[in-house]
């Protein structure tokens, strides 16, 4: 195909292919199959220039959108880590008491120390009150003794449950706490400290000799301390009961 040199204007681009007429418009490629369509649709080297200056600028855009997606991805898997982290830390903080806990309620930290004494005010009538002394295993915590209960039973009667008073005389439902100190006696005591010791009064209904006692010492915290005690065959005052 022949072509004039009318067409061939200054600022013209033209790209020849097999008698054809191609022109780069808006990256495409359009085929001009009509010479005589005229250079309208011709880019000039401007436009050309624009064109391609466009192009570099998607080009560049397309990258800063690239850097936001990866940034996005960097910050949620971030933030996902630190979400599953912290749920770990905290079940195993959990299993962690949860643990302790079990421990100290299957462990008991009270201790009998000394013998268990029953007083009979008449000794023709039996034992009416009981006496003995607590502590607390080396390293155990603070036991509150105002949340302590005592459990007394004998064979012919019901058991009878006994709590803390801050009063000095004792009863069949009360229990006193007292401590002994350089300077006397001190009552009302509402807590046990490791390495100290305490002494537990309480009165009972009159125990006759040769008569089998069961006792349970029920903290707020621990394991109770079950035992059982045996009046003496011939009473006295002051009785060791063993």
């Amino acid at each position: 195909m022949l072509i004039s040199n009318s067409f061939f204007q200054k600022k013209a681009i033209w790209v020849f292919l097999d008698s054809e007429i191609w022109v780069k418009y808006k990256y495409n490629d359009i085929l001009l199959s009509n010479i005589d369509a005229g250079p309208t649709r011709i880019l000039n080297e401007k436009q050309e220039k624009n064109m391609n200056s466009s192009k570099r600028n998607d080009e560049g855009f397309t990258g800063l959108e690239a850097a936001i997606v990866l940034i996005a991805f960097v910050v949620v898997a971030a933030v996902f880590s630190y979400v599953v982290l912290g749920a770990g830390f905290f079940t195993t903080q959990k299993a962690q008491e949860t643990v302790y806990q079990g421990v100290a309620q299957a462990s008991s930290n009270i201790q009998m120390t000394g013998q268990v004494y029953g007083i009979a005010s008449d000794p023709a009538t039996g034992v009416d009150n009981i006496t003995f002394s607590l502590g607390l295993a080396p390293g155990s915590p603070t036991l509150d003794l105002t949340m302590m209960k005592i459990i007394f039973s004998t064979p012919g009667t019901t058991p009878q449950t006994l709590t803390w008073s801050s009063a000095d005389v004792p009863t069949t439902s009360l229990f006193i706490v007292n401590e002994t100190l350089p300077t006397g006696t001190r009552s009302g005591i509402q807590s046990l400290k490791a390495q100290n010791q305490t002494q537990i009064k309480f009165a009972v209904a009159p125990v006759a000799k040769n008569t089998v006692m069961n006792f349970e010492i029920r903290p707020s915290v621990g394991a109770s301390l079950p035992f059982s005690k045996t009046t003496p065959p011939a009473l006295s005052n002051t009785n060791v009961l063993y």
